[in-house]
């Protein structure tokens, strides 16, 4: 998420916003966000209904949810989708701000 909070003004110039869904309930988000000053919104999905609907994988021996960057247009039409293979299988900022 730093690299998202880095570039977080490149993703505004280009008319996006960032949502970032976890598995952790309301309070622990609230808590890491107050943290480590978060510009963008997070949404708890403590049982996994949102990822579920977009596909994120779960591998338990891989420590929990496998990394998932999907971007959405406003017309709800999935334009970019990247699922992880590890916990640091993670797209650059800049291959997803070329999808926009």
């Amino acid at each position: 998420m730093a690299q998202l909070r880095q570039d977080y003004d490149r993703f505004i110039a280009k008319d996006t916003e960032i949502i970032v869904v976890g598995p952790d309930n309301a309070s622990a988000f609230r808590d890491y966000w107050q943290e480590h000053d978060l510009p963008f919104t997070g949404l708890p999905d403590p049982q996994h209904t949102v990822l579920r609907l977009y596909g994120q994988e779960i591998k338990l021996f891989k420590f929990g949810r496998m990394p998932a960057q999907v971007v959405v247009d406003k017309s709800g039409t999935a334009r970019y989708v990247h699922y992880g293979r590890s916990m640091s299988d993670i797209p650059k900022s800049d291959e997803i701000l070329r999808s926009l």
